[in-house]
This record gives structure tokens, C-alpha cells and sequence, in this order.
């Protein structure tokens, strides 16, 4: 059996949230990572998506091998980007830490639209292919480590 990846990506910009799925699954696929997808209205409902697959995984005896987390936050003219920036990647990190999960962070925090599309799209920077290779990372690291 292939190993499962779950992406759990935020799709308050649909257009970002794409081209951040789409960098990261083929990422996953190239080391053969099967992956489901998780969707959220937002950044800030990220962390308690990835309990909530947690505990459903550990109870359906089916884990994941490891997450990838997608999103974007832009700045705007209220303190609401840094609430959302903060404590969204936050809590994201105190379960990666918490659990110790091969995790990769692709959720954007960027000042204007135009710099999140160059983020995202993988013909650009690709960072959700960045998040992809990072869990993956982790992942190998972990599986060095327990050998």
C-alpha cells in the first residue's frame, strides 16, 4: 500500500488555493504519496481540520504518513492579517510539535494579491510544492531516526 499524504488546504482565494494544491500533489506524487484533500473556508480553520483528521485517522487505525497545510493570507487595512497569520500558523505548529507530524507550512502570508499568485503558481516559486517537499523531508527524517 502506497503511503498517505493529507493536504489540508484553506480555499478563501479559490485561484491560490489551486495552483497551492496542485504544486504540492505533484510534489507528493513524485515520491508516490498517495494524497486526500481537506478543505476549509479558511487559514483559521486549518488547525482544527488537522485534529479533527487526527483523531480520525488514529481511530480508523488508517494514519497519515504526513500533511501538508495550504493557504494564503493577504494584508489588508485591519489588524485581522495578523490574527489570522499568528494564530493560524500558531496552533498549526503546537499540533505538528504536539504529535509529531512531518508537516509542511505552505500557507502564504503576503502583502497584495500579485505577490501570492508568484507564490503559489508552480511555475513560479511553487510554495506549495516547497510544503509538499518539506513534509517529505520530515518524513524521511523521522523514518531515519526510527530505524
Amino acid at each position: 500500500m502506497a503511503s498517505r499524504a493529507l493536504i489540508i488546504e484553506a480555499r478563501f482565494y479559490d485561484d491560490i488555493a489551486d495552483m497551492l494544491q496542485a504544486g504540492a500533489k505533484a510534489e507528493l506524487a513524485k515520491r508516490r504519496f498517495e494524497s486526500d484533500v481537506i478543505s476549509v473556508p479558511g487559514v483559521l480553520e486549518i488547525a482544527p481540520a488537522l485534529s479533527m483528521a487526527l483523531t480520525s485517522a488514529r481511530r480508523r487505525d488508517l494514519p497519515y504518513a504526513l500533511f501538508v497545510v495550504l493557504g494564503c493570507v493577504i494584508r489588508g487595512e485591519t489588524y485581522h492579517f495578523e490574527i489570522v497569520s499568528n494564530e493560524g500558523n500558531r496552533a498549526v505548529v503546537d499540533l505538528q510539535v504536539t504529535n509529531r507530524l512531518a508537516l509542511g507550512n505552505g500557507i502564504l502570508t503576503v502583502e497584495t494579491y500579485e505577490q501570492a499568485l508568484v507564490r503559489a503558481d508552480p511555475k513560479q516559486k511553487d510554495k506549495g510544492g516547497d510544503a509538499a517537499a518539506a513534509a517529505i523531508a520530515l518524513y524521511d527524517l523521522r523514518e531515519a531516526l526510527n530505524r
